[in-house]
C-alpha cells in the first residue's frame, strides 16, 4: 500500500517540518492507516544521503541500504516482540509478548549516548506507542524529557487516551486521517480487492485494514461472526464461541481476541443506527438483516449492551480464558433479544 500517494498533505506536512525537527513527533490516527509504514517512509528520507526531489528516500546510497536490511547504526525500533516476523515463525517457544519491554527501553541507553554514524539524525521509532505498561513509558519519559541532541523519536499510536499525557505533552503531534472513500477505494482496487467499497466500510474507512481483512484466510472469522450474529435470538453462543476461538488460535497472532470484540462492537453500532432510523456504517450487506434485528430490541438495552463491550474490549487484552470469554460475549448478545420479564 503505498502510505504516501494515500496521505499526500501528511507526507508533505512532515517534509516541512525537516528545516527544524522536533525532538519527538506522534502520529495519530484510527487503526489501518498506514501510520507505522508512513513512521518508516519518513525515517527512510530523513536517514537517506540523497533524497528526491518530494522528499522521498533514494533507496539506492549506503545509508538507504542499510536502511532496507534493517542494520542502520542510526536506526532504532521499538516495538513488541510479537509484532516480528521470527516471533510468527518459532512455534512451540514461550508466546512472544504484546508489549514493549522496560529492557527494550533502556537498551537505547548505549546508542542514545554515542555520536551519529553518518553525521545526521538518530531515529527511534516507537510503534505501537500504547503497548507500554506504565513503569516501561515512565522509563521512555526520562529519555523525552531530556532528548539526546541530533535525535527524533517517531511514535505511533492508535489510541492516545492509552498514552501518559506528559508523554503526549512532549511530542508534537502529527494527526493523520482517514482518506477519502474515492482514494481509499482505489487503493483497495489496485490490490486486487473486489467490492471495496464492502470491506472499507467494514474497516471504518480504513484501507490497510480494509486489506487485512479482506486477504485470503483472513475474512472467514468475520463471515462466522455475521451468519451467526445475524440469526439473533436464535445465535448459538457456544457454537460461534467455539468457532472464533479455533480462528484465533490458528491464526497464530494475527486475529487477537480485541479484534473479534471490535467486529461485535461495530454489529452493536449498526444495531443502534438501524434502531433509530439511520443507515447502517459498517455492515452494508447485512443492513436489511440489521434492520429488522433492532426492531426486536429496546434501544436502552442496546445501549446498555454497547457500553458493557466496551469494557469487554478491554478485558480481551489481558490474559485469560479466551472460550470462556468468548461465552459470554455472546451469550450477552443472545440476552439481547429476551422478553422483558417485568
Amino acid at each position: 500500500m503505498n502510505v504516501i500517494s494515500l496521505h499526500e498533505s501528511v507526507w508533505k506536512g512532515l517534509q516541512a517540518r525537516r528545516a527544524q525537527m522536533p525532538h519527538a513527533l506522534l502520529l495519530l490516527g484510527q487503526r489501518g492507516l498506514g501510520k507505522f509504514d508512513l513512521a518508516r517512509q519518513f525515517a527512510a528520507s530523513l536517514l537517506c544521503e540523497q533524497p528526491q526531489g518530494d522528499g522521498q528516500a533514494c533507496g539506492h546510497c549506503l545509508a538507504c541500504n542499510w536502511y532496507g536490511q534493517g542494520n542502520h547504526p542510526d536506526f532504532r525500533l521499538l516495538q513488541p516482540e510479537a509484532f516480528t516476523d521470527e516471533a510468527e515463525a518459532e512455534e512451540g517457544k514461550k508466546k512472544a509478548s504484546q508489549q514493549i519491554t522496560i529492557d527494550q527501553v533502556r537498551g537505547l541507553d548505549e546508542f542514545l549516548n554515542v555520536g551519529t554514524h553518518r553525521g545526521g539524525l538518530r531515529i527511534v521509532i516507537v510503534n505501537p506507542t500504547e503497548a507500554m505498561n506504565r513503569a516501561t513509558a515512565n522509563a521512555l519519559l526520562k529519555t523525552l524529557e531530556e532528548p539526546a541532541p541530533s535525535t527524533l523519536f517517531l511514535m505511533v499510536s492508535s489510541d492516545p487516551m492509552r498514552l501518559l499525557p506528559t508523554i503526549r505533552s512532549r511530542c508534537q503531534v502529527v494527526p493523520v486521517p482517514l482518506p477519502s472513500a474515492a482514494r481509499a477505494e482505489q487503493v483497495l482496487a489496485e490490490h486486487g480487492i473486489a467490492d471495496a467499497g464492502r470491506w472499507l466500510a467494514l474497516a471504518g474507512g480504513a484501507p490497510g485494514l480494509a486489506l487485512e481483512w479482506s486477504a485470503a484466510g483472513q475474512s472467514d472469522w468475520l463471515e462466522a461472526l455475521t451468519r451467526r450474529l445475524a440469526a439473533g435470538r436464535a445465535v448459538e453462543p457456544l457454537a460461534l464461541a467455539g468457532e472464533l476461538e479455533k480462528a484465533v488460535k490458528d491464526s497464530k497472532g494475527r486475529l487477537p481476541l480485541k479484534a473479534v470484540v471490535d467486529g461485535l462492537q461495530k454489529w452493536l453500532v449498526d444495531l443502534m443506527l438501524a434502531s433509530n432510523g439511520l443507515a447502517v456504517r459498517y455492515f452494508l450487506p447485512q443492513a436489511a438483516t440489521i434492520g429488522g434485528l433492532a426492531a426486536m430490541i429496546p434501544p436502552a438495552r442496546l445501549l446498555q449492551s454497547y457500553r458493557t463491550t466496551v469494557a469487554r474490549r478491554r478485558e480481551a487484552e489481558q490474559p485469560l480464558n479466551a472460550r470462556l470469554f468468548l461465552e459470554g460475549l455472546f451469550l450477552d448478545y443472545r440476552a439481547l433479544f429476551a422478553k422483558d420479564s417485568r
